[in-house]
C-alpha cells in the first residue's frame, strides 16, 4: 500500500492550500483560524520559532503570501547580537522536507507595488534572491544557511493558475497571456518552487 503522503502550509490562515495534492494537509500559523483540524495545525511564530515537526517529515511545504511576513534581521534577545529570521527559515524548511521534497511559494516580488504596499511585509523577493538558497553553492552560506535546493522553477507567476502547482501542460493562449503580462509588468508576485537536495536517511 502506498504511503501516506504529507504537505505542509506555512502561515495558513483560513485557507490551507496544497498545491500538490497530498493525502494530508498540516499547518502552521500564529493562531489557530476557526474550524481548522486540530490535529493538523500547531501554533508558531516562524519569525522566532523553528518549524514544530521532525526531520524529513513532508513531501511538500508551501508558503502563499508568506515570506514577506518574515524579517530578514533581528536582535537576539540579549540585544547584542543579531540573527536573520528568513535564513533560519529556510533552513527550517529544508531541514523538514524529505529529500527531493518540493518547496513552493508564491510572493509579490520587488519592484512591484504590491511588494511594499501591505505595512507588514518586511522581505522583499526580487527575481535573484532564490539564489542565495538554490545551486551547487548558495550564496546564503555566509549567512548561516546550511540547506540546499534545486530551483526547478524562480518566474514571475500568473494568478489564480499558479497556485496550483501541478495544473498540466499549459495552453497556448495561456503562455501568451504570461508574455503579455510579463512585458507590461503586470505580474505582481514571484513564484519559486524548490527541490530540497539532501541525502536519504539511509545514505547519510
Amino acid at each position: 500500500m502506498p504511503a501516506t503522503t504529507r504537505h505542509l502550509d506555512l502561515g495558513c490562515g483560513a485557507t490551507p492550500r496544497n498545491p500538490y495534492g497530498r493525502d494530508e494537509v498540516h499547518m502552521i500559523d500564529i493562531v489557530a483560524p476557526e474550524g481548522v483540524d486540530a490535529a493538523r495545525f500547531r501554533s508558531a511564530n516562524l519569525s522566532l520559532q523553528p518549524i514544530p515537526h521532525e526531520d524529513s517529515s513532508f513531501d511538500s511545504i508551501s508558503a502563499f503570501d508568506f515570506l514577506e511576513h518574515v524579517p530578514r534581521l533581528l536582535a537576539t534577545a540579549d540585544g547584542a547580537n543579531t540573527r536573520f529570521p528568513f535564513i533560519e527559515l529556510m533552513n527550517e524548511i529544508w531541514r523538514v522536507l524529505r529529500p527531493g521534497g518540493r518547496f513552493y511559494a508564491v510572493t509579490p516580488g520587488y519592484p512591484r507595488a504590491e511588494a511594499f504596499q501591505d505595512p507588514t511585509h518586511v522581505n522583499f523577493i526580487t527575481e535573484k534572491t532564490h539564489e542565495y538558497f538554490c545551486g551547487e553553492r548558495p550564496m546564503g552560506r555566509m549567512y548561516g544557511f546550511s540547506g540546499r535546493f534545486d530551483a526547478l522553477r524562480a518566474q514571475w507567476a500568473l494568478l489564480p493558475q499558479d497556485f496550483d502547482a501541478e495544473r498540466g501542460p499549459i495552453a497556448w493562449s495561456e503562455r501568451m497571456k504570461r508574455k503579455r503580462h510579463l512585458r507590461k509588468g503586470k505580474m505582481s508576485h514571484l513564484l519559486w518552487e524548490f527541490a530540497a537536495v539532501k541525502p536519504a536517511p539511509d545514505a547519510a
